[in-house]
């Protein structure tokens, strides 16, 4: 779901979830609740750092067969516990030493299919259906798969007393939330414990904010992860990772390679863009088709939903993706797609577009997040993204060139799998991907900070992933280096065209 994107002192929450959130990098400043710059800690609202008094579990509602969606439930992963009393739902973050109060939502009543209950905040949307009188499921719009909920008796004895708020807290609850949660430790090459040996001694009750934030920023930093961030807005401080070696995909940097791309690739011909500008066309020489997405998300002005994004993507691409241009003799010979500057969103909106892009179904990818506090081995069961043909409206069939690099971030990057398993010719060209796939499981801390993490798998159909080095590119050349910009140069896009063109 959800991104990476991060703004000042304020994070914006993505339509994705309150249990994760899903982007590319931290622009300078974004469209929307969906790319605000870093929304890496996509929680809805403040967070108060005092636990409210817990309602008492609710038994199911007389006549419901115990389907009901009231009471308490232990999500599996995440480290979350739900509470539903009326029509009001929270999300509580737990750890081994911890209870911190989440985002709400709230239901308008009644229920749907299955007795299927909807929950809305302002950021965020989600539906809760119940399974049998101890089980339900939760699934956040935006974001895919299920979460599998297990109802228990009552929130933990955590959750009714304020957290402490000091400064050997605050380390703790980051640590445990770390070690309870993030999946890729042993794969990013970094030892968990000596870290806290490390740098636990260092805190101390007169550590002051800005040291704890150096602190904590510097216990994440050999991750290299771009899907870490630890951002403290009384401070007007965020921090974040990134592969070694790769640019942001910020507002500056997406600019200036957009403007590079239509003065020496397309001739100086402007793109015609869509979706708030996250989606621009034009046609390459050749005969080739050219398709620029810089993020899978904030299409739509105001406060964009998955639905509204949803819908605006469908309106873009039955304007591009024509029964002109897709077959017939005025037909694309080849088709780039660039997502070289890509700061992610929304996987439902990748796979939307790949559905334009083949005449059969396969699956793209799974994704599975870590299911046990004491063993990073052991995750939920698998779910397995489809791209399934768009129905009733023209589909592009012929050879793609997919263009991507260290640059291309989180949902960027599933989107370039699920083209890489698409069964009909197409070729992953450039650099490998930033490799921060997993959504961001994003957290608050007593003292009020936020904070988001890795917690989910993301492989191919086949079981490889790809966390870490990134997607690798089939044919690899250098991208947007400074030798590229010095020599006026675009060898990954020179690359597509020329495959492309001697392909028909």
């Amino acid at each position: 779901m959800t991104d990476h994107r991060r703004n000042t002192v304020t994070p914006e929450t993505s339509a994705a979830s309150p249990v994760e959130d899903r982007r590319g990098r931290r622009p300078a400043s974004r469209r929307g609740v969906l790319i605000a710059a870093g929304t890496v800690l996509a929680l809805a609202g403040s967070l108060s750092t005092a636990a409210a008094a817990p309602a008492p579990a609710a038994a199911p509602r007389p006549g419901s067969g115990g389907s009901s969606v009231e009471g308490v439930w232990r999500m599996d992963g995440y480290g979350t516990v739900v509470s539903v009393h009326g029509r009001d739902l929270r999300f509580w973050d737990t750890t081994e030493l911890s209870c911190l109060p989440g985002p709400t939502a709230r239901s308008a009543g009644g229920t749907g299919p299955g007795g299927a209950v909807r929950f809305d905040s302002p950021e965020f949307g989600l539906t809760v259906t119940p399974r049998a009188a101890n089980r339900a499921e939760l699934r956040v719009h935006g974001s895919l798969g299920p979460r599998s909920l297990r109802r228990i008796a009552a929130l933990p004895p955590r959750c009714e007393q304020p957290p402490p708020t000091g400064p050997v807290a605050v380390f703790d609850v980051f640590w445990q939330t770390f070690k309870e949660n993030y999946a890729f430790f042993e794969r990013r090459g970094v030892d968990w414990d000596a870290v806290r040996a490390r740098y636990r001694p260092t805190v101390h009750a007169g550590t002051t904010r800005e040291e704890l934030f150096g602190i904590l920023s510097a216990m994440t930093e050999p991750l290299q992860d771009a899907h870490v961030a630890l951002e403290a807005s009384d401070l007007g401080r965020y921090s974040s990772g990134q592969r070694a070696g790769t640019v942001s995909p910020d507002e500056a940097y997406d600019e200036r390679v957009r403007a590079f791309v239509e003065r020496r690739n397309l001739g100086g011909t402007a793109l015609e863009t869509h979706a708030q500008g996250a989606i621009g066309y034009a046609e390459a020489p050749g005969g080739i088709g050219y398709l620029r997405i810089s993020r899978f998300g904030g299409y739509t002005a105001g406060s964009p939903t998955t639905e509204t994004d949803a819908a605006e993507l469908d309106r873009v691409l039955d304007r591009i993706v024509t029964r002109a241009r897709t077959r017939g003799p005025g037909a694309w010979r080849g088709l780039v797609v660039d997502v070289r500057v890509n700061q992610g969103g929304s996987d439902e909106l990748g796979l939307q577009i790949a559905a334009r892009l083949t005449d059969r179904g396969y699956p793209a990818y799974r994704k599975e997040a870590r299911n046990d506090p004491g063993d990073d081995t052991r995750f939920t069961p698998r779910y397995t993204a489809r791209v399934a043909p768009a129905q009733g409206v023209p589909r592009y069939t012929g050879p793609i060139a997919v263009l991507a690099s260290g640059a291309t971030v989180s949902a960027g990057e599933t989107f370039v799998k699920a083209l890489a398993e698409r069964p009909l010719p197409t070729t992953l060209i450039g650099e490998h991907t930033q490799g921060a796939l997993s959504d961001i499981l994003p957290r608050a801390l007593p003292n009020g900070w936020r904070f988001g993490l890795s917690n989910e798998r993301y492989t191919t159909p086949r079981g490889i992933s790809h966390e870490g080095p990134g997607v690798p590119a089939h044919i690899t050349v250098p991208v947007f280096t400074a030798e590229e910009f010095a020599a006026d140069r675009d060898s990954a896009f020179d690359r597509a065209v020329a495959l492309l063109t001697r392909r028909r």
